[in-house]
């Protein structure tokens, strides 16, 4: 039956651990709402047949439902759509929900084309996102122009992909192979031709690939001048863009108070803010404070930071990101002492 409503619905066979229930709760919704609305059509063609007016004087007979009929109704109707929403519920919270030890890789959509940066210092890579077999994938997104759609029918993902905003969603192939990625979202005059593949290999040979890429962004960044080179990894990258881009002007990396604050502990911890709210400093979080500081304040710190929009590139941003999510460990032994500096509040206070 699922093959058959597959192929009726043209769906590419499921490849990740979420594609089944998400068929599942598809089908079932297909199913009942096909079947009720065969069994209202061919109810109106009976009354048509039954009841069809014969003479101008005569009256269609006046029908009274019981109450039972009607609660029986009314209860059933409304107590499916509640099925479906509890279910669609749960598994919108599950996509949206990376697991802790996702690897993370870094979207940047523009028309027309999508271009992906790992977090694991295996560099970019155009339409083309190489992940292994059995690993969750988390995907860190954002758009340079106008709203895309990342979608992978074979996974049953898919995303919207919004220009100044990081979203995140992810997946886990259960299988090697290629699978194709659309944009599901009109984008412009060659949106058809935004086209992506996602390459599923097996954990050997992901292994390999990886090695291979590393190299390769070794050699990449050691050829763009001197003191450039950035190993081949995202954290040293995103050591090498927080001092180009001055970024240790204000954020220290050893747990001292500056200007801004510490990058040490920051990833993952719950931050207070200034307009009494309270966030989890994730990867969405970091990147949406990077294009719009003003956005979301840690309390205590003067709205002094400028944005980044249009000033880091994709790869630059999630460098950034590996860096601070690397400095989760406590505090290194004390070094060099910053100055005491002090900045006015915006409520008039100074921050030392």
């Amino acid at each position: 039956m699922m093959e058959l409503l597959r192929a009726i619905l043209a769906l590419p066979p499921g490849a990740s651990t979420v594609a089944r229930e998400i068929d599942l709760l598809h089908f079932f919704v297909i199913s009942v709402t096909m079947l009720m609305s065969a069994y209202v059509f061919a109810t109106a063609a009976w009354f048509c047949v039954r009841w069809y007016r014969r003479s101008e004087r005569q009256l269609t007979e006046r029908f009274v439902a019981s109450r039972l009929h009607e609660t029986v109704t009314i209860t059933g109707v409304l107590g499916l759509f509640v099925l479906w929403w509890v279910v669609g519920y749960r598994q919108y919270v599950r996509l949206s929900t990376p697991p802790p030890d996702a690897d993370v890789v870094y979207v940047d959509a523009k028309q027309w084309m999508w271009k992906f940066s790992y977090g694991g210092g295996a560099g970019d890579a155009n339409d083309v996102l190489t992940v292994p077999a059995g690993r969750p994938i988390e995907l860190v997104m954002t758009s340079r122009d106008v709203i895309h759609s990342f979608y992978v029918p074979a996974f049953r993902v898919k995303s919207d992909v919004i220009p100044g905003r990081y979203v995140t969603t992810w997946f886990e192939a259960s299988a090697p192979g290629v699978y194709p990625i659309y944009c599901a979202e009109y984008c412009g005059v060659s949106h058809s031709l935004m086209r992506g593949e996602v390459v599923v290999l097996s954990q050997p040979d992901y292994a390999t690939w990886l090695a291979g890429r590393r190299s390769v962004a070794v050699r990449a960044d050691c050829g763009r001048g001197p003191g450039s080179c950035a190993g081949g990894d995202m954290v040293e990258l995103g050591r090498a863009v927080a001092v180009r881009r001055a970024c240790v002007a204000c954020h220290t990396l050893d747990g001292q108070r500056h200007i801004g604050p510490s990058w040490r502990g920051l990833f993952g911890a719950e931050r207070p803010l200034a307009d009494g709210r309270r966030v989890i400093a994730d990867e969405a979080y970091l990147t949406r404070s990077m294009m719009e500081p003003t956005a979301d304040v840690v309390a205590g710190y003067a709205q002094v930071m400028p944005t980044y929009q249009g000033t880091l590139t994709a790869a630059e941003t999630g460098a950034l990101v590996e860096l601070i999510r690397s400095l989760r460990g406590p505090p290194p032994a004390p070094g060099i002492t910053l100055p005491r500096l002090q900045v006015t509040l915006a409520d008039g206070g100074t921050n030392p």
